[in-house]
Parts: structure tokens; sequence; C-alpha cells
């Protein structure tokens, strides 16, 4: 069984900074792609940014020029580095791992931006 376990969210102002991490536990093969989803408030859960295979990385048109994933070697652990956040990128943000045909999520960690 594989468990996701995300890091680095917290409250910020406006302009600031943060960085996710999230970090694998169990046996498991190499995830095919690693990612970032977050869920707005009455909101649906949308795309953040995901990374697959060699490295070719996707974002979400709301964060692209501001957001950056990357991961380890190992594949343990995703990041998210968030830069000039906005108070609409509040949120709670989960990580999303595919091994296989399965799709394994984080509990999510909260994201505040402050205006």
């Amino acid at each position: 069984q594989v468990q996701l376990v995300e890091s680095g969210g917290g409250l910020v102002q406006a302009g600031g900074s943060l960085r996710l991490s999230c970090t694998g536990s169990g046996r498991y093969i190499s995830p095919s792609a690693m990612g970032w989803y977050r869920q707005l408030p009455e909101k649906q859960r949308e795309l953040v940014a995901t990374i697959v295979g060699g490295g070719i990385t996707n974002y979400g048109d709301s964060v692209k020029g501001r957001f950056t994933i990357s991961r380890d070697r190992a594949m343990k652990t995703v990041y998210l580095k968030m830069d000039s956040l906005k108070p609409e990128d509040t949120a709670i943000y989960y990580c999303n791992w595919k091994i296989g045909s399965v799709n394994y999520w984080g509990q999510g960690t909260q994201v505040t931006v402050s205006s």
C-alpha cells in the first residue's frame, strides 16, 4: 500500500512563496506520473501541475510562470515551488501519483494567501 504525505502548506502574504513536498512510503514501482491538484472553496478539484516520464511538465493556466514542479531522482518525493502567490491560490493542495493503473492521493495541505 502506498501512502503519500504532503507538507509545506501554511499562511503566506500575497507575493510570497511556499514549497510543498509530497513523499511516498511503502513498496511501489516508479510512478508514471506525479502531480499536484488543488481544491478551492466550493469548486471542483483542479490541475495545478504534473510531471511525467522523462521529466515533462504540465501546468494549469492560472499558475504558469509562477509555480514549478520537480521531483527527486529516486521518485520518492515531488515538490511544488509556488512563487508570486495570490489570494486566489488559497486552497487545499493534494498530491497525486499514478502507479500502474491506480491513482493515489495525499491527505491534502492547506495553503492560505492573505492580501
